[in-house]
């Protein structure tokens, strides 16, 4: 006689469906308090908690819905990336805020060109503005200078010669200026010599 014999129901194909069926509910169970258990053990670093969740889910369906609704929402795996890509960008901001000379490790600031402990160069200036240049630039990004094109000396302005003053018919002529020894003059054509003044 089958489970539903019970009722008052003899008939043997409704007896197997309904064998089937509890066989199915008991298999889903089990399967249930078996993913409640792994679930937990991938969430809760507490392995008492991770029991308690376990237990729960040994009442019928029930305990793996309140387990659903009150576990972590994170995987352990995923707290511990987490706190290590934290770890990573704390570093790398501490890094960026307090720079240090590569040479001797003291404590130096962005804008340096030399380490004032070891006096060795850490950066070199731009040409034109002189502000401090990563290695990296290919122009300089407070005066838009090529890092790599040198400048060329400003150019020398060549002294214009006076003209003379002319003397006017009724002006009396200045007295003669003495003048010291003139310097050594070059032996070459007279076109290359400078003109001097009198």
């Amino acid at each position: 006689m089958g489970l539903i014999a019970v009722f008052g129901i003899t008939n043997d194909g409704l007896n197997l469906a309904v064998n089937l069926l509890l066989l199915f509910l008991v298999v889903f169970w089990i399967a249930l308090v078996y993913w409640t258990y792994a679930d937990a053990k991938r969430r809760i670093e507490d392995p008492m908690l991770v029991g308690c969740a376990a237990a729960a889910s040994m009442f019928p369906f029930l305990g793996t819905i309140v387990y659903l609704i009150v576990r972590p929402p994170e995987f352990l795996e995923d707290v511990r990336e987490r706190e290590l890509e934290i770890a990573a960008a704390e570093a790398r901001l501490a890094s960026l805020e307090h720079l240090t000379c590569p040479y001797c490790n003291y404590e130096v600031e962005r804008s340096y060109l030399r380490c004032p402990s070891c006096l060795r160069r850490l950066k070199e200036p731009c040409a034109t503005c002189g502000k401090p240049l990563d290695p990296r630039w290919q122009i300089c990004p407070f005066c838009e200078a090529e890092v790599g094109a040198k400048q060329a000396p400003p150019a020398r302005r060549e002294r214009q010669a006076r003209p003379r003053r002319e003397r006017k018919p009724g002006e009396a002529e200045a007295p003669p200026k003495t003048q010291a020894p003139a310097p050594a003059q070059p032996k070459g054509p007279p076109a290359a010599r400078a003109p001097q003044e009198s």
